[in-house]
């Protein structure tokens, strides 16, 4: 069992093929960015790309993702250098309490890494189902269009 994790070939044991990816990447790799929110999948608070797809990691075994490649947010930055979209994040103060924003930083990126310039309709659509207690879906969006129009 293999799979490529933010650039780099892992190989958990076997009899780890049918826990939650989630659980592995925490537990056993040390990568907390993607959290633990309803367990079920429909919150988004988990959300990681495989094959550059947004994937809820708490209902993702780690069989599902054998021969893919997985990225979490700790994966996006470069060296010191953060993605754009996470600088975006900070500069339009898209964070409160900060649990659901690695989820929805990963969506985002896919988003614009399929979509360079998004609608608003757009938007919404690939953002739907990413959950923010906080609500700042306004900022959420604000941030995204800051990276579509390349500044």
């Amino acid at each position: 069992m293999s799979f490529i994790l933010n650039g780099y070939r892992q190989e958990p044991p076997a009899e780890w093929a049918d826990e939650p990816l989630l659980f592995i990447l925490r537990e056993h790799f040390g990568l907390v960015g993607a959290k633990f929110g309803c367990g079920v999948g429909i919150c988004g608070a988990c959300t990681v790309l495989v094959d550059n797809v947004p994937t809820r990691a708490c209902i993702t075994t780690l069989d599902d993702v054998e021969g893919r490649q997985v990225q979490t947010i700790e994966g996006l930055a470069k060296g010191e250098t953060l993605h754009p979209v996470q600088q975006a994040w900070l500069d339009h103060a898209v964070p409160q309490c900060g649990y659901c924003q690695a989820g929805q930083i990963m969506t985002a990126v896919a988003l614009l890494n399929d979509t360079p310039a998004p609608t608003d309709q757009d938007i919404d659509a690939a953002m739907d189902g990413n959950l923010c207690r906080c609500g700042t879906y306004p900022r959420i969006r604000a941030a995204i269009l800051h990276v579509a129009e390349g500044a």
